[in-house]
């Protein structure tokens, strides 16, 4: 009985409920004729102009037309029909609201439908169609992910649909995951490398990038990290706050900025004893350990003379997590592909 009920609530009960307000709806708008209704009382408008009763109606003697009885400082209100377009524009939305209801999902909660909504004839769910939708992608995605598996970098950047593709879920990809440090489009930020430029402190090659993402950068619980761990020199001890100054004084003039010229000669010395092997004695950085060049314009933590102290000082070991076992290989691949087209690949 109850799926009768259920059934009849769905289909026919809609249809006897729409029934209903039709008939309602065109009984307030029929005309009626009531010549012989009782008058309604005099009453007194805002100005305290009489109102006419319905037996005695007002006629406009310049357009012909009765009056509403309603005066504004000598202005009465005309008593126009609505024009028959408007009405029939009107008509023909409730007609078509009715239609709506019957065909397609409208009324919550009817009798015998629960917590649901009438479904409607056509049977129409805008959430079966998203999920339809979401379903066919990701079929679609999953055999380009596959063959993604199975190709190369190389093999990928010489197939133009396998690039396209790998680019797409890439750029999605690094939205969702790197855009926090890195920026959109890989802009960077201080602190987090520019990925837009030819600029690399590991290595800007698509198989090096790959290795990067996947293993990340002083990332402790991946054993084939990159890691490199420059030393605090002021915090450990290892300068005084001289030799950081003449330190200071050094990279500055190396870089080509303006430079004290005593204290970066006596600042030469300390960085050849303490600096050189990482970063190389013509200051020109090592991708090999993740040393920066010293030498260019390009700073990852500001080029001022207290960013250097700060950086001589306290250091500036950053960490990228790895994304080996948070993003699957094919993820891994294409992220790789889109950061290597962003300009500043090799």
């Amino acid at each position: 009985m109850y799926e009768i009920l259920s059934k009849f609530a769905q289909t026919w009960g809609l249809g006897f409920f729409v029934l209903m307000f039709a008939v309602a709806v065109a009984y307030a708008l029929w005309p009626s004729n009531k010549e012989n209704s009782k008058q309604r009382p005099i009453g007194r408008s805002m100005k305290g102009n009489l109102e006419m009763s319905e037996t005695d109606k007002e006629v406009d003697v310049l357009s012909g037309v009765e009056t509403t009885g309603h005066s504004w400082d000598g202005i009465k209100e005309l008593n126009n029909p609505l024009p028959r377009w408007w009405l029939y524009v009107w008509y023909g939305t409730i007609f078509w609201a009715i239609l709506y209801m019957i065909a397609m999902p409208a009324l919550p909660s009817l009798p015998g439908l629960g917590s649901r909504n009438t479904p409607g004839v056509l049977g129409m769910s805008d959430r079966s169609a998203v999920a339809e939708s979401v379903a066919t992608l990701h079929a679609e995605r999953s055999a380009a992910s596959a063959e993604l598996l199975t190709a190369s970098l190389q093999d990928i950047q010489n197939n133009l649909d396998l690039q396209q593709f790998a680019m797409a879920m890439g750029e999605s990809a690094f939205g969702d995951n790197c855009a926090t440090c890195h920026g959109a489009g890989g802009r960077g930020a201080k602190g987090y490398p520019m990925l837009a430029d030819d600029v690399w402190l590991w290595d800007g090659t698509l198989d090096g990038i790959e290795q990067t993402i996947r293993h990340g950068i002083r990332h402790e619980e991946d054993v084939d990290t990159r890691f490199s761990a420059m030393p605090a020199f002021g915090r450990d001890g290892l300068l005084t706050s001289v030799q950081i100054d003449d330190l200071v004084q050094y990279v500055l003039s190396v870089s080509g900025h303006e430079a004290n010229a005593g204290m970066a000669a006596r600042g030469e010395g300390l960085f050849q004893s303490n600096c050189a092997s990482c970063h190389g004695m013509d200051a020109k950085g090592s991708r090999d350990v993740g040393a920066p060049n010293l030498t260019d314009a390009d700073w990852l933590y500001g080029s001022s003379p207290d960013d250097i102290r700060a950086t001589i000082t306290n250091a500036r070991n950053s960490h990228m997590p790895a994304w080996q076992g948070r993003l699957d290989d094919a993820t891994i691949k294409a992220l790789a592909v889109y950061v290597h087209s962003l300009g500043g690949g090799e």
